[in-house]
């Protein structure tokens, strides 16, 4: 009697492992496609004539497109490290460290769930949450920012092994590519993938290769809506190394310059992208890969007179942000999402338990039609210079250190330049949103008071201060901006 239970309990096993195993070879890949500082509108698909990203293009033509993505914030001018811890914890920007420590992984959850994980490109978050996460590496950047043909690159191997590849190895973006690429003509199907490819660009130190950056020199792009030559009041980071990027006041040529460095470096991007798309239909595994775009936050360059990130406007915080795969439309949405709902978003599609330390709302039932939104308003916040809400439709901005408000509507004014703080007819919408800034402060734990009792001097004016040299900078850009002297 007891042999024959133990051969039928034998038999269930051998029974639910095989659908077990099943269940996991059906589950859907994920190739995940990082961009560091761009705007949301550097894809000519989304409305841009001035650039090239036909790779990009492909993806919006089969996306589901979410127009109104957001970084939160950042504790510090590296706006790139918190982004990315936000990304990869799903946790809101004050309850996550930057190094990821005791902190559940987006790629560490899948991997429990039986996926098979790789990284590539930048790890801002150091090289000890990267092996937590990820069951492999090649060419990983652990830092912030680096010459692109210079790059110190390092592979993880399955047992949590690096090694060090030093830094003549060739131009980034293309480097990244490659070893996604590897990654995708090696692995086996045994199992799902989770890839994520997180390229430098298009941050600077801004060098596209050469034929990238003489294509948009031929034909400058055109200036920001919102260009101007100074920021017209001390923002509280005005001075930092990336708005030290370029002389006040910023002329046009200049910046239309830096924009075609800074196209370039994103079309050569796209055309990276493409290859990888490529080894991705040729590994007989796309219909079955969710394929995720985006960038960690925006970029200034030139808008409002800011070259950098350090602000809480639409060009900085805002980031293109795409899903294309098995049973996604091309469809968009306006609703209000951060990157760190990509966190639940995932595992969502996955069919994998979500952490109960993610903060982050699953967009899946926006985009299956089920919701319309994840949240009514949105929060931002920068160092204790900047604390911002929007409704998607009105948008204020709180300037702490200087006791200043600005309102925009960004329906009518989507380049946030006619403030509407101080008109009678908007006074209660201050009073309001003020009130809400301060719940979602509560809410996130942001200690910093909305009001200074000895606010700074608001006025300031750079003009005559000079460009300060890039030591990341190639000789070619050095000397195009300063000379060979």
């Amino acid at each position: 009697m007891y042999p024959q239970r133990f051969y039928a309990f034998l038999i269930l096993i051998v029974l639910f492992g095989s659908a077990w195993d099943l269940s996991a070879a059906d589950k859907p890949n994920f190739l995940f496609l990082f961009a560091d500082d761009q705007r949301d509108d550097t894809i000519a698909a989304y409305g841009n004539p001035h650039i090239d990203t036909p790779h990009i293009d492909s993806l919006v033509e089969r996306a589901f497109s979410f127009e109104r993505a957001y970084c939160m914030g950042s504790i510090h001018g590296a706006v790139c490290q918190p982004s990315r811890a936000m990304l990869m914890s799903g946790r809101t920007l004050y309850h996550v460290p930057m190094d990821l420590k005791n902190t559940a992984l987006m790629p560490e959850t899948l991997g429990n769930a039986g996926y098979r994980t790789f990284g590539t490109g930048k790890w801002h978050n150091g090289q000890k949450s990267f092996i937590l996460g990820f069951q492999q590496g090649e060419n990983v950047f652990f830092g912030g920012m680096s010459n692109h043909t210079k790059v110190p690159l390092k592979d993880v191997s399955t047992d949590g092994s690096v090694t060090d590849k030093g830094t003549d190895n060739g131009y980034s973006s293309e480097l990244f590519a490659d070893a996604a690429i590897n990654f995708l003509e090696s692995t086996p199907d045994d199992k799902p993938f989770f890839a994520y490819v997180s390229f430098t660009s298009p941050h600077d130190p801004r060098q596209p290769p050469k034929e990238y950056a003489k294509r948009y020199y031929k034909n400058l792009p055109p200036l920001p809506n919102n260009f101007l030559p100074q920021h017209p009041f001390f923002n509280g980071w005005m001075t930092g190394r990336d708005e030290s990027l370029a002389a006040w006041p910023r002329t046009p040529n200049v910046v239309q310059q830096q924009l075609a460095e800074y196209y370039g470096m994103i079309s050569h991007m796209d055309a990276q992208i493409g290859r990888i798309l490529e080894a991705l239909e040729k590994s007989g595994r796309a219909d079955n890969t969710y394929i995720i775009y985006t960038a960690d936050h925006g970029l200034a360059v030139g808008s409002h007179g800011l070259l950098g990130k350090q602000s809480v406007y639409e060009h900085s915080m805002g980031t293109p942000l795409m899903i294309a795969g098995p049973g996604i439309k091309k469809e968009s949405s306006d609703a209000l999402v951060y990157l760190l709902d990509l966190f639940p978003t995932i595992t969502d599609l996955a069919g994998v338990e979500t952490p109960k330390s993610v903060e982050g709302k699953s967009l899946a039932p926006i985009m299956n039609g089920e919701k319309n939104s994840v949240r009514e308003t949105l929060y931002l916040t920068y160092e204790k210079y900047m604390r911002g809400l929007t409704d998607g439709r009105w948008k204020l901005i709180r300037y702490p250190h200087i006791n200043y408000t600005q309102l925009f509507d960004l329906k009518s004014d989507p380049a946030e330049l006619h403030n509407l703080a101080e008109m009678d007819e908007h006074t209660n919408r201050v009073i309001q949103m003020m009130e809400q800034l301060e719940e979602w402060q509560q809410k996130v734990d942001d200690k910093t008071p909305l009001t200074s009792a000895k606010p700074k001097n608001m006025e300031i004016d750079l003009s005559g201060r000079k460009r300060t040299p890039d030591r990341h900078q190639p000789k070619w850009i050095v000397e195009k901006y300063f000379g060979t002297d």
